[in-house]
């Protein structure tokens, strides 16, 4: 696919303009305010500024509500809401985490900062003009579908304004799933008797200081808080349900991430092979130090932190398996073995939550609250309804949210201007939803969103390329 010439920009922080609260008119709970043929987007984290670029330059008129007062989502500490924790880096690089048409700059470390990255969305924000289209301080509190495909969204500003009813030919909800914390249930946790945070509340290294640490899960959260109580607490306790690969941020002299997807022009049998090699001597360690996964590192999404396995091996961290119980003061384990912590850190995960439209719209079906979308993005019940960034590709996923964006505006087009072609690839879309792109890696949070990140941008490739086509004369 192609992207076009990479423009270069000049990163400035700077504070977002914020739009004026006022209503752009005032509307009673019995009329709505009609957009037209504008889009709605919700969110204005990386996701949410993708969105709307990519409509925008597809011809598109779009609204975006951001909850809080600054962009950027879950990159910018300001966010009440943002889940950022301490010393936060890119797991992935800078060459796989980049949007295409908007390279990182050059002289950028290979894994930037939260701090960089949020510099990145701003000036990304500022070099398209995406700020105008944004209304800080809106929070989407119910979201209706009225007259067959159209929408209507109630918009609750901040500062006490009167809600607002707005109607959109179109909804895009692009709030990702970092928000909602995925909180196990232990027999006497709510009778422990020291402290519990899930790691989202894990703002100040300070808290881990002279601390008995237990940290509670393998993803990279976990590992990555395990490594900063290995430096900070007294003793450190990492508890995982099961083995993992551990990646090294280097492979052969390059961002590990950047040398395995030069493997992915390979027909998988073969790329699966190579990835077994390159990952030999990672492999090996974790083997040897007893905490590998039991599937070969090809097939397992794996834990992407360079210093896990030296606090591992210097003892700093000690690896638990799962936890059987709180007793007190005490955390007991399955094997029987016991430790009395200071602090519980939950590095658990999120889970997926829509608060504002109806789950079934999304395929949320039962007690999960993982939506069931025909491509990973759009909704089984509404054409005009789609997400963007609900997938953990294992890579970078401002790349795939590009594509995905970029999809979804060519289908809003395709359906306005040739309807029984877009019946058709609605069908398509639909009838190819059971070959799913997620990895049979496991039912723990983290896997549920998970996709070959190559296998999916193909995919999408594919579905951009059949409503590119011109329809046959």
């Amino acid at each position: 696919m192609p992207v076009g010439e990479p423009r270069r920009w000049l990163v400035r922080q700077e504070q977002c303009p914020q739009k004026e609260t006022v209503p752009l008119q005032e509307y009673s709970s019995q009329a709505a305010y009609d957009r037209g043929e504008a889009v709605c987007v919700i969110g204005a984290g990386a996701s949410g500024l993708i969105a709307v670029k990519n409509l925008r330059e597809n011809g598109f008129e779009v609204d975006c509500y951001e909850r809080d007062t600054v962009l950027g989502g879950l990159w910018n500490p300001q966010n009440q809401h943002s889940p950022l924790y301490p010393n936060t880096h890119l797991v992935t690089s800078r060459s796989q985490t980049e949007i295409p048409d908007f390279p990182m700059p050059d002289d950028w470390p290979d894994y930037p900062s939260a701090a960089q990255m949020l510099a990145y969305l701003t000036s990304y924000a500022k070099h398209f003009g995406l700020s105008e289209h944004i209304w800080y301080g809106s929070e989407i509190s119910h979201v209706e579908p009225v007259e067959g495909s159209r929408f209507e969204v109630v918009v609750k500003p901040a500062a006490g304004n009167a809600a607002r009813r707005l109607r959109y030919a179109a909804v895009i909800i692009a709030t990702g799933h970092h928000w909602a914390p995925n909180l196990p249930s232990y027999p006497g946790l709510d009778q422990f008797r020291g402290t519990v945070l899930h790691s989202s509340q894990l703002k100040d290294p300070s808290r881990l200081r002279g601390k008995h640490v237990l940290v509670v899960g393998g993803g990279n959260s976990g590992a990555d808080i395990a490594c900063e109580a290995a430096v900070n607490a007294a003793s450190c306790v990492h508890s995982v349900r099961r083995g993992s690969w551990h990646l090294p941020k280097y492979l052969g002299g390059e961002p590990a991430d950047y040398a395995l997807a030069r493997l992915n022009s390979r027909p998988k049998y073969l790329r699966r092979f190579l990835t077994d090699r390159l990952l030999k001597g990672p492999a090996r360690l974790a083997a040897r130090m007893g905490v590998a996964a039991d599937g070969s590192p090809s097939e397992e999404e794996p834990v992407r932190n360079g210093r896990y396995m030296e606090h591992v091996g210097d003892g700093s961290i000690q690896r638990r398996g799962e936890i059987a119980r709180f007793d007190g003061f005490d955390a007991v384990f399955v094997d029987g073995s016991e430790m009395r912590p200071d602090l519980v850190v939950l590095a658990t995960g999120y889970r997926p939550k829509f608060t504002s439209v109806e789950p079934r719209l999304l395929g949320i079906e039962g007690d999960s609250p993982y939506p069931k979308l025909y491509a990973r993005m759009f909704s089984p019940r509404m054409e005009t309804l789609a997400v963007a960034g609900l997938v953990e590709p294992g890579v970078g996923v401002l790349p795939i949210v590009h594509w995905q964006t970029h999809a979804i505006a060519h289908w809003l087009l395709v359906r306005k201007s040739d309807p029984e072609r877009a019946a058709n690839f609605r069908l398509q879309v639909r009838s190819e939803a059971e070959q799913d792109t997620a990895r049979p890696a496991g039912s723990s949070p983290r896997h549920q969103l998970a996709v070959d990140a190559e296998e999916y941008l193909a995919s999408l490739g594919r579905i951009i390329d059949t409503l590119e086509q011109e329809p046959a004369k």
